[in-house]
């Protein structure tokens, strides 16, 4: 046989090899929707203690227990989230507004307007002392 009369069933064979390669590795890639941190928690000081009972009501449901992420949301214990990226101002305007997807392949969040301004303040306590333990510090963001 001539190598042009098997160039289909070659194509077809390439074609699977292909896709069954890609599957595998979406597969054995771990998803955005999966980052789950794994996170330290330190002796929090009055206002952060009063931002994680907040945060465990209103947030933890979507950004998982102390901030670590779930398959809802992101996790906010997280370099992408430290003050020199998303500066304190960042989490009032999210409660506030809600989010545009962006840096994860998750859902919108929508705005939070039963979180008064005191209460986010508190949670962006909690959050900042919960990245201060798990190594998390400003870094200048750079485009």
């Amino acid at each position: 046989m001539k190598l042009s009369e098997n160039l289909p069933a070659i194509g077809v064979i390439a074609f699977l090899i292909i896709g069954v390669g890609m599957i595998v590795f979406r597969a054995s890639s771990p998803s955005v929707n999966s980052v789950v941190v794994d996170v330290k928690t330190p002796e929090l000081s009055p206002q952060a203690l009063a931002g994680k009972k907040t945060f465990d009501a209103y947030c933890a449901q979507c950004h998982g227990e102390n901030g670590g992420g779930s398959k809802q949301g992101p996790p906010l214990v997280h370099t992408i989230y430290n003050p020199g990226h998303h500066a304190d101002q960042a989490f009032f305007l999210a409660a506030k507004r809600g989010v545009k997807r962006h840096h994860w392949n998750f859902e919108d969040m929508p705005p939070q307007p039963q979180v008064k301004d005191k209460e986010i303040a508190s949670i962006v306590s909690y959050i900042r002392e919960l990245q201060a333990a798990n190594g998390i510090f400003f870094k200048r963001h750079r485009m």
